[in-house]
Order: structure tokens, then sequence, then C-alpha cells
């Protein structure tokens, strides 16, 4: 019977401690103080050009720190300088062809078509007077047939050039249609489309910087040919910075976004960094290898940014750091970049 109870003890004992070795492992002690483990991260891009064409110059090296809108390398732009030339040409000249429809008929043209008018009216005068007399001599033998035909042509067109003058008035002084008015400005439109388009490629020869950051590779060397599946450039964004932490179950409740925390790092070690939390996982995860954290890595945890206040460019991306945030204190709204730091 001692036996007996001497096992169920000894069962219980190693019981209680497993379960105290796990608390132990997975839980951090009830202190105000949360301490996490992680690595800095820093969001990359790779920057390419939106054109095709080979690269005239570069003006960053590998390391440069850039800041937004900084121009980075350019490609030749003969071919598009060109292009842009050609189309401005041809807005200027549908311009002119538009503005001179909507003057309508300058005096100068109407002054013109009067004059024809007369010329026509006083030549149908002329070949009817004389048909008249072709028509009197004939009745007495005194003209040929052939005499009488002539004449009667005669008359005939200068009666359809009279006609042709007074049209030619009414058209001159009607002005232009409205639809042609209309044509000429939808062909405008048109071309001061394909004029932007045109200076819109020729703008993407030039690649900037779309935020400060830190130049980390230099992919593309003048005289290559660039296109906007090739990258030129690897930028790192140093502005966040954060850290990727990870957090158990027990503290997940203590984590909100806008908790002021203090990051720390093996480089500097008397060195504190100010943060703030910036985004707690909804989803779990298990530990990923590379943590360096008291609990077990096999166990599910929540991810967590933190985001670091980083002037002099000392947290570096893949860094490990340590995460302390206190119970005690209360979120606030805090915006993801470099003006919560000053």
């Amino acid at each position: 019977m001692k036996k007996i109870v001497v096992l169920v003890l000894l069962l219980a004992a190693l019981a209680g401690g497993a379960w105290y070795y796990r608390q132990g492992l997975v839980a951090q002690p009830a202190t105000d103080q949360i301490v996490l483990y992680g690595n800095v991260d820093i969001r990359e891009a790779q920057l390419a050009f939106n054109a095709s064409e080979h690269i005239r110059e570069i003006k960053v090296e590998e390391g440069a720190k850039v800041r937004k809108g900084q121009l980075l390398a350019s490609l030749t732009k003969d071919r598009l300088q060109a292009k842009v030339d050609a189309a401005a040409a041809r807005v200027e000249a549908q311009r002119q062809l538009l503005a001179r429809l909507r003057a309508g008929s300058r005096p100068q043209e109407i002054s013109e078509a009067r004059a024809r008018v007369a010329e026509a009216d006083a030549s149908i005068r002329e070949t009817d007077a004389h048909f008249k007399r072709i028509k009197s001599l004939a009745a007495r033998k005194l003209a040929s047939s052939q005499e009488l035909d002539e004449t009667r042509a005669a008359k005939d067109s200068a009666r359809a050039r009279g006609r042709l003058a007074r049209a030619t008035l009414d058209l001159v002084l009607a002005g232009p249609r409205k639809e042609d008015i209309a044509r000429a400005r939808a062909q405008l439109e048109g071309d001061q489309a394909e004029l932007a388009l045109a200076r819109s490629e020729l703008a993407d020869t030039d690649l900037y910087a779309p935020v400060a950051g830190t130049i980390r590779d230099r992919i593309l060397e003048p005289g290559d040919f660039a296109t906007p599946q090739r990258p030129a450039f690897t930028l790192a964004f140093t502005d966040p910075v954060w850290v990727r932490v990870y957090a158990g179950e027990r503290d997940l409740g203590w984590l909100k976004p806008g908790l002021p925390a203090v990051i720390s790092t093996d480089s500097f070690p008397d060195k504190r960094y100010r943060g703030w939390i910036g985004y707690v996982s909804p989803t779990a995860e298990f530990t990923p290898k590379a943590v360096e954290s008291p609990g077990l890595r096999t166990h599910l945890v929540y991810q967590v940014r933190v985001y670091a206040c980083n002037p002099q460019g000392e947290l570096r991306l893949g860094m490990p750091a340590t995460v302390t945030i206190d119970r005690r204190a209360t979120p606030k709204a805090a915006p993801n970049g470099a003006e919560a730091c000053r």
C-alpha cells in the first residue's frame, strides 16, 4: 500500500513539475513589463523605368540615401523628344485651322465673292444681248446656224457661272458649317491627347525615388537597355522602420495599436529607441525559428509590428531586437511614420 502511495505522489510531482516547466516556457512572469523578441524589418521596392530605352545616366551609387522625388537615373531622350515635337506641330496646325473656321469668312473674301457675282451678271447681260442680235440676223438669213448655236452656248455658260458665283457668295456669307467646326475641334482634341501621351512617354525616361530611402542595389548601368520588366535599383524604405516581434496568447490582451514601446539591440546595448505598436495580427502562426525567445518555438504566437524612431539610421534590416512594453501605459494614436518621432 505504501508503495502505491509513493508511486502516486511521485507521478503527481512529475506532472506538477512538467506543468510548471511548460508554463515557464510559454508565459512570462506576471510583471509590469512585456518583453518580446524579433528582427528589424524594412520594406523594399524594385524601381524600374516605365519606358524601354538605353540608360544615359545614373546619378546614385549603392548605399546612397535619397529623398522623395530625387532623380536617380535617365534614359536617352532623342527619339521621344522628336515624337513630342511632331505632336506639338500637329496640334498647332489644327488649332490654327479651327480658329479660321470659328472666325468665319474675312471681309476680303466676301468682297471677292461679291465681285465675282457682279462679273458674272455683266457676262450674262453681254451674252444675252449678243444672242439676241445673232438670233435676229439668223431669222433674216444673215447669220449661220452655227453662229446661233455658239452664242446660245455662251449665253447658257454665262448663266451657269452666274449661279456658281451666287452660290459661292452665299457660302461665304454663311461661313463654315457647324459640322466642319465640330470635326476640326474633335481632331484638335485627338492631336492634343497624342501630344499629352508623347510628353508622358518622354517624362518616363526619368526615374525618381518614390519615397525617402537607401539604395541597396544598383542593378543596371549606363548603356544597359532598360524596360519596365527590368529593375534598375532596389530601394529600402527607411521611413518607417519597424521591429517584427511575436507575442503569446497570454500577452495578446495587453497589446494594442498605439501602445508605447522601448526597443534595444545587441549592436547598441546602452541605447534605447522610442517606438509604438502599429499592428497586431488577427491570426496565430508558429514561432519563426529565427526569433530568439525564451518560449518554445513550436508554440502558436501572434505577429506584432512595432514602429521605431530611427533618426541616425542605426536600425538595419534583419537586426535582432528586443521590445519592452509597459502594461501600465496608455495607447496613443500615432502615425506610422517620421511624424511620430518629431
